[in-house]
């Protein structure tokens, strides 16, 4: 039993039984990861996954059980690593934090610049993507760190820490007749073509809520991930923006819009942070992640991390 043929299992699963695809990730060739699966199951006595003819199709019963062991094993190897460098270069490496768009832009430029003024040595690679991509980076070690507003908390092997809430926020052109209203309604945005965020990211969940549970239609005219891009939109009169208040909070909105409160519109988000249960953190991970949320101790992470809180 060896090591290429526990990655060989794993990645098989994770890439939906094609070889070609885990050759790739592999660096192999596909009748290499054929025999390595092949080594595996006839040293185990067990077939590990079900096949039609030479495809591989699942997993069987005692391929389940088995791929577990597996991922726990190579989540220990990896761990091995990391401490080993821990300990051979306490402030040099990566760290990979994987972000939405609107965090990378709003939330991250200040943490990343003290976190790069106290470990030189330490490079930052900032991934972004969708919430479910970044969880899916930081469950196969891709990533070390992941932040995003919506999806992380619904994953049983990532432990995930509230880091702060926010709200969003109207967007419209100066002289906009909602400004002189002196409670803007949601009946009141439905009556208008929308500009927001694209579905699953920066809080839209709780846009979409709010508008069905008052059983309003809405006409959301453009959607897009970037802030700025929603507000270039509204400055040229395509319709009202709704933004997520961090993107406002240092610079204002661009010129020639005005910004109006829609906390009491829709529900609070809160932006979390997560990592894989079970990884080891090396030490400037823990530094990184109390910069970015303050309030969290690194008793509190090692605690969370061993509960599974």
């Amino acid at each position: 039993m060896n090591f290429q043929q526990l990655r060989s299992i794993r990645e098989t699963a994770r890439c939906g039984y094609n070889l070609t695809e885990v050759a790739n990730v592999l660096f192999t060739s596909q009748p290499g990861v054929s025999r390595q699966i092949r080594e595996l199951e006839e040293e185990l006595g067990v077939d590990i996954f079900e096949r039609n003819g030479k495809r591989l199709t699942g997993l069987t019963d005692p391929g389940r059980g088995i791929l577990q062991i597996i991922d726990r094993l190579l989540l220990e190897a990896e761990n091995l690593q990391r401490a080993s460098r821990e300990y051979a270069e306490q402030e040099i490496g990566t760290l990979a934090v994987a972000t939405t768009h609107t965090q990378a832009r709003y939330m991250l430029p200040k943490v990343v610049q003290a976190f790069r003024s106290a470990f030189p040595k330490v490079r930052i690679a900032l991934q972004q993507s969708s919430p479910e991509h970044i969880a899916e980076w930081v469950l196969s070690g891709k990533s070390d760190i992941g932040i995003a507003t919506e999806g992380l908390s619904q994953f049983e092997d990532l432990v995930s820490f509230p880091c702060y809430r926010w709200h969003h926020a109207i967007v419209v052109p100066e002289g906009h007749v909602l400004l002189d209203k002196s409670l803007v309604t949601l009946q009141d945005l439905a009556e208008y073509p929308l500009i927001t965020y694209d579905l699953g990211f920066t809080g839209r969940s709780h846009i979409d809520d709010a508008f069905k549970n008052a059983n309003l239609n809405t006409d959301i005219i453009l959607t897009a991930m970037d802030s700025d891009v929603i507000q270039q939109y509204v400055a040229l009169g395509l319709g009202i923006g709704l933004v997520a208040s961090m993107a406002l909070k240092q610079n204002g909105p661009n010129p020639g819009l005005k910004v109006i409160d829609g906390a009491h519109l829709f529900a609070e988000n809160v932006t979390r942070l997560a990592v894989r249960r079970g990884a080891y953190l090396r030490s400037y991970t823990y530094d990184f992640i109390q910069l970015f949320a303050p309030e969290l101790s690194r008793d509190d992470i090692d605690k969370a991390m061993r509960s599974g809180a």
